[in-house]
């Protein structure tokens, strides 16, 4: 199984935190999984019946190695070994409702009372506009966690969009209406986050601490859990499993969607000495209070893995549907009529379409269908702008849909989602795209794009990535730019400036994106600056109080340009500032493939292609928040040709997946052919990934293209050949087909890969070597004798 990665992701703090997931689902495995090491070579035998797979060939058919699905928890724990038993130290109260829950004590008791009767709720799978829940589905005042279990359950046996949304709908309609005040609460738990990306605010909970805790609670032992683990591939499943045939001595309160929340805020919070301790308390009163489908769903939760297909489309999609389902009148100071707000007749002729089929009805539902639809857009416009769902919840309880935009819109220090670009793959598509509209032409540099936000009133200077984390401390070269701009330009005191962030060399020169991400991801000082900066500017959203998302393209140009003059600095440590190099269509196709050229010989990705003053689809040359549309497009020189030609690869390892790729082989380790010492040198992985759980015989060759070939520290293929410390790798390398004409003696060779990447280093002045020319491959042989890894 191998998936096709954006190239676009190369945001180092996006990167990190993919990383740092990957890391932990690793680890998770690894602790449930058998001893045996990373070292552990089992080639030339494929992966045997001990890892639990049948083998069958890994490439793109998509079958691969099953797992069993056999689970049988009371056969589980006979091996003899201790088991482990509840802590004593946990109280055995329960959990308490955080601070400012609207519980009081009746509906505590009430809670109590029914604590052992597993409360039962009606289905969510139906089309909201055909049903009001006139009964509360639970009996505290506060919502129960049971009843947002019970709505991911839902979801987690659906694949449909339609019935997901559906669920969704319903389950944040009764949240609303019976307890708006857990709302925020259940879009985060039902969103899998915590806060808005750009506040940093991460779970930072290891896999060790969860593990741990469910051996606690259960009393199974280390083997059964991992016998669990393998059976299922997923920790919510081992933990469900494990809990099951579990009985407290006395009935935990329920859990409360407000209290779950609270807790898992505490934890993100927890900090110092004795972290672990505290973390490992928090999980275990969680997990011990949880019943049933809860059991599986907080666990999956304290993973960061909800597995149910919830999207954050999908999620604004069924906040603003139920939204629509509540009245105008249900809000403070709200006596108007709405036009997207349902009326109570609406709403009541909505209901008879299921008894009936009057035309009446239909009319009403196609009525509600378009309130729907304006919701829709309404929500996720605004969010795209404003990526808060605080802000947006505190807005839509307080005042409802019709005063949104004006209440919750762009602000300083708030990223919005960036405009993406199309990919394309030649000059004809673009003039195919584009026609006869006039178009700029941009460089794409090879860098990290950053939307910067300046504002003097407020003091905020603020650089955020494409993914909206918060950067600031990684650039203070940039931040002191924007300083010293407020300085000498004072009729400038607030704007929004999106950008790429490129490192350069002392004299200017363009650097790859592999030299900027050696720079530290945060708490960078100024003084402590190695890796210097230039920023390219190429598009302004903002300016003096102004949102400027529905100018053109050219009109937020011309802006740009003469608002933003170029700066550079005498202190080579603060970051120059300059614009996007560029050329318009009238200049003529051949001026444009010539700029193409130039692009790519100037060490740049290729080129943006931007519509310039449409405002009409297909095309706006608007500023379109999170869209991908044809008015962007992004050629580049891998979408073109790769590197230039493709690479033979021998697939010679491969990971266990994890989550919803648990029953396969992902990612695929792939190697080089060394015809002087007869053996294979891994090179690449097709995917992520920490280290290889097994190795395969070599027998097959694939096709391989990449974006690029880059110097990596980590990889040994090459080794000596151009760096005496560094070997090379293939960066975002794509399966094409294998290559069944080619034994594994046939596969390319790290001279061969040494070639392409001097090729790719001579910007284009030398397209190609003689095979024997450049090549000294005797002090290669003798400097890698012990350090490349034999297979």
């Amino acid at each position: 199984m191998s998936k096709r990665l954006d190239p676009d992701e190369s945001s180092g703090n996006f990167k990190k935190k993919r990383t740092r997931l990957a890391k932990d689902q690793q680890s998770l495995h690894h602790f449930f999984s058998s001893s045996r090491t990373s070292q552990q070579v089992v080639s030339p035998v494929k992966a045997s019946a001990s890892s639990d797979r049948s083998t069958s060939s890994p490439h793109s058919t998509g079958k691969s190695f099953q797992k069993s699905h056999v689970i049988d928890v009371d056969a589980l724990d006979n091996d003899g070994a201790q088991t482990f038993s509840v802590n004593s130290s946990i109280p055995v109260s329960g959990p308490k409702p955080p601070s400012g829950s609207s519980t009081d004590d009746k509906s505590a008791k009430a809670a109590l009372s029914v604590a052992n009767k597993p409360l039962v709720y009606g289905d969510l799978t139906c089309d909201p506009a055909t049903r009001t829940f006139i009964e509360k589905p639970w009996p505290s005042s506060s919502v129960p966690y049971s009843f947002l279990a019970h709505a991911l359950s839902a979801l987690s046996q659906t694949r449909s969009r339609k019935i997901i949304t559906n669920i969704l709908t319903n389950c944040l309609y009764c949240i609303i209406r019976y307890d708006p005040q857990s709302l925020l609460s259940a879009i985060y738990l039902l969103s899998n986050t915590l806060a808005p990306p750009y506040t940093s605010l991460e779970l930072g909970l290891g896999p060790s601490i969860i593990l741990r805790s469910i051996q606690n609670v259960s009393g199974l032992t280390t083997q059964a859990l991992r016998r669990l683990y393998h059976a299922t591939g997923d920790p919510g499943d081992v933990a469900f499993a494990a809990k099951s045939s579990l009985r407290t001595l006395l009935p935990h309160p329920p859990l409360l969607v407000n209290y779950v929340y609270a807790s898992l805020l505490k934890i993100s919070r927890c900090k110092g000495q004795g972290t672990v301790k505290e973390k490992g308390r928090i999980v275990e009163k969680l997990l011990l209070a949880a019943t049933g489908e809860e059991i599986r769903f907080l666990t999956r939760t304290l993973s960061q893995n909800l597995r149910v297909g919830a999207v954050r489309t999908t999620i604004l999609s069924a906040l603003s549907r139920a939204m629509v389902l509540i009245p105008s009148t249900h809000f403070t100071n709200n006596t108007s009529e709405s036009s997207l707000h349902h009326t109570a007749e609406l709403l009541e002729n909505c209901e008879l379409h299921t008894i009936v089929g009057k035309r009446k009805a239909v009319d009403r539902l196609d009525d509600l269908a378009v309130r729907f639809g304006l919701a829709e857009s309404l929500v996720k416009r605004v969010y795209v702008q404003h990526p808060n769902y605080e802000d947006i919840v505190t807005a839509l309880l307080q005042a409802g849909l019709d005063s949104l935009e004006e209440r919750v819109h762009l602000t300083i220090g708030i990223p919005l989602h960036p405009t993406l670009g199309s990919p394309t793959r030649s000059l004809e598509e673009v003039y195919d795209v584009c026609q006869d509209r006039p178009f700029v032409a941009e460089f794409k540099y090879d860098g990290q794009r950053a939307q910067i936000h300046g504002s003097t009133e407020e003091g905020n200077i603020s650089v955020f990535s494409r993914h909206l984390e918060d950067m600031t401390s990684k650039y203070p070269d940039v931040v002191q730019y924007v300083k010293t701009f407020f300085s000498d330009h004072p009729e400038t005191t607030s704007f929004i400036l999106d950008t790429e962030i490129v490192s350069i060399d002392p004299t200017g020169g363009l650097r790859s994106f592999q030299e900027l991400s050696n720079r530290a991801r945060k708490d960078v000082q100024l003084q402590d600056v190695q890796v210097f900066v230039s920023i390219f500017a190429f598009d302004l959203m903002y300016l003096n109080g102004e949102i400027l998302l529905k100018r053109t393209f050219r009109e937020r140009r011309d802006l740009l340009i003469s608002r933003f003059p170029p700066f550079i600095s005498r202190d080579k440590q603060l970051a120059r500032f300059n614009h996007v190099e560029s050329c318009t269509s009238t200049e003529g196709r051949d001026a444009i493939k010539a700029f193409l050229v130039k692009a790519i010989q100037s060490r740049c990705e290729g080129l943006m292609i931007k519509a310039a003053k449409s405002r009409r689809k297909p095309l706006p040359a608007t500023y379109e928040p999170d869209k991908r549309t044809s008015a962007w497009l992004k050629l580049k020189k891998d979408y073109v040709t790769g590197f230039g030609d493709t690479l033979d690869l021998i697939p010679i390892g491969a990971w266990h997946g994890n989550g919803r790729k648990a029953q396969w082989w992902s990612p695929i380790l792939l190697g080089l052919w060394q015809p002087e010492r007869g053996r294979i040198v891994a090179v690449c992985k097709c995917m992520s990934g920490s280290t290889p759980e097994v190795y395969f015989k070599p027998t097959e060759v694939w096709e391989i293209r990449g974006a690029d070939i880059t110097l990596s520290p980590i990889s040994v293929a090459a080794k000596g050949l151009v760096s005496a410390s560094r070997g090379l790798s293939i960066r975002f390398p794509r399966f094409i087909k294998v290559r069944e004409d080619k034994s594994i003696e046939q596969a390319s060779t790290p001279i061969f890969l040494a070639k392409l990447w001097r090729n790719q280093e001579a910007k284009g002045v030398k397209q190609d070597f003689d095979d024997e020319v450049l090549v000294d491959i005797e002090p290669y042989l003798q400097s890698n004798s012990e350090s490349e890894p034999e297979i």
